[in-house]
């Protein structure tokens, strides 16, 4: 089927819904989520090089904008399940990449065949790119976590996800990340919300730690 097989399975990630099982105001489905990722991961890399940094952005804009690509075949995985243990998160990185390599291999023509095993690897890797796409996955779920809570939504997984994404992303060595602390975040947090749970305390607790 050549590229068209490509093409054609990009509506898949139209069809999966992140975060399944729990109620949600809002669904936002993985490929909402990749193209999110695109755009904060641009603005966080034009901040990295206000500070002098260099930007492979053909690396970036590859690696962001395919980073979810594998969930076509094995779904949306919750973090807290995906991150249990280090084990199960390798088995579940050592199925997905198999599930895509056997798709290259079945469909891409073979003179686009390493163009493509380039393009949809997994690209959270310690290079500055690679960086910044983890910041973004990870800013991806501060907002759709808060965005639950502040409209009262009291599931827990929301609860957890805003913690564990907020922790993981103040950790990353990156100038976007001070930014983001400095500037992005209590804006986020002083946003009028109706929501039980204490927002800012959470914040707090975190940035604390």
């Amino acid at each position: 089927m050549g590229i068209h097989a490509y093409f054609r399975s990009l509506g898949g990630l139209e069809r999966i819904i992140r975060c399944p099982g729990k109620f949600k105001f809002e669904e936002h489905s993985v490929a909402a989520h990749s193209w999110k990722v695109v755009q904060y991961a641009k603005t966080l890399a034009d901040i990295e090089e206000q500070h002098g940094v260099k930007i492979d952005w053909k690396k970036l804009y590859e690696i962001t904008s395919s980073h979810d690509y594998g969930e076509i075949f094995i779904g949306d995985i919750k973090t807290p399940v995906k991150h249990s243990s280090p084990q199960l998160r390798a088995l579940i990185q050592q199925v997905e990449e198999g599930m895509v390599h056997h798709f290259i291999e079945e469909n891409i023509p073979s003179e686009f065949k390493s163009i493509f095993y380039n393009q949809l690897r997994e690209g959270k890797d310690q290079s500055v790119e690679g960086r910044i796409l983890e910041v973004a996955d990870k800013l991806d779920q501060v907002y759709e976590a808060f965005a639950e809570l502040q409209k009262g939504n009291t599931e827990k997984e929301f609860i957890t996800m805003y913690r564990s994404a907020l922790t993981k992303i103040k950790d990353i060595p990156l100038h976007c990340v001070g930014y983001f602390l400095k500037y992005i975040l209590p804006d986020l947090v002083n946003e009028e919300t109706i929501s039980p749970v204490d927002i800012r305390r959470i914040t707090e607790e975190v940035l604390a730690n």
